[in-house]
């Protein structure tokens, strides 16, 4: 059964825009993504959206839904009464190219901050892991690089003096899963704090709750992270240890 649903979606670009009101058709089973498509097909044929998949793998639909930031193909319509208005905003973090586009070079750069796996000396086939790691590992890889984590992070949502210093979410788990590799020879935990603002997080887990793959991003990467970094600065044999030589990345204690 379909019904005419009241949309507000925003139209224009990062120096001047409106919301703008439509009436369009829903039927049954379909998303918000169905529903801007419908739009550019029958009422704004100009209407500029970022999408590929369709199926919550590609991350490209992030929006901010009714305030919330959301991937569009993974909202359904029957989350919403009939008679509610959907309010349908870029994200808001980053600067608007047009309409519901927005330009996220930003993580782009961030990522091309971080080095890669060190994996030392270790040539294929002289490590194993154990399956905890691999479970570990796996779970942050689930990122789909949608950057709502990043677009709700309040560290640049709210002021975006810090984003030259802060790496944001998505980044800090990718340093977190490479620390915490352990055929990776890095110690990461300086750059974290240092070059990419660990110590800017609050862990209120804001990232947590709009992570569409709910990967536990605030529990299991960066209070970790908090953690291990908290251990070689503040705890006296991790400082002797290091100072000695004879404490190696990851360690809490000297080795025997």
């Amino acid at each position: 059964m379909s019904y005419q649903a009241k949309f507000r979606v925003w139209r224009g670009d990062d120096g001047d825009g409106e919301l703008v009101d439509y009436t369009v058709e829903v039927n049954e089973g379909e998303v918000v993504l169905d529903i801007i498509h419908r739009l550019q097909a029958t009422q704004a044929p100009d209407l500029a959206v970022r999408w590929n998949c369709k199926a919550g793998k590609c991350g490209s639909c992030s929006a901010e839904i009714n305030g919330m930031p959301r991937l569009m193909c993974m909202t359904r319509m029957s989350t919403f009464t009939e008679d509610e208005t959907i309010t349908v905003t870029p994200v808001r973090t980053f600067p608007v190219i047009r309409d519901l586009v927005t330009d996220v070079s930003f993580n782009y750069e961030k990522a091309r901050q971080i080095p890669s796996f060190d994996p030392g000396d270790t040539k294929p086939g002289e490590f194993r892991m154990m399956q905890q790691d691999v479970q570990r590992s796996q779970e942050f890889r689930k990122c789909i690089e949608c950057f709502l984590c990043n677009n709700v992070c309040h560290v640049i949502r709210d002021h975006e003096e810090n984003k030259p210093q802060f790496a944001g979410p998505r980044f800090l788990m990718r340093i977190a899963e490479l620390e915490m590799h352990p055929a990776d020879e890095s110690d990461r935990r300086q750059i974290a704090q240092d070059d990419h603002g660990l110590g800017f997080c609050n862990i209120t887990k804001c990232c947590t709750e709009v992570c569409p793959e709910h990967i536990k991003i605030t529990d299991n990467a960066l209070i970790p992270m908090k953690e291990r970094v908290a251990g070689k600065r503040y705890d006296p044999l991790v400082w002797l240890g290091s100072k000695l030589g004879i404490v190696k990345k990851g360690q809490d204690t000297p080795s025997a």
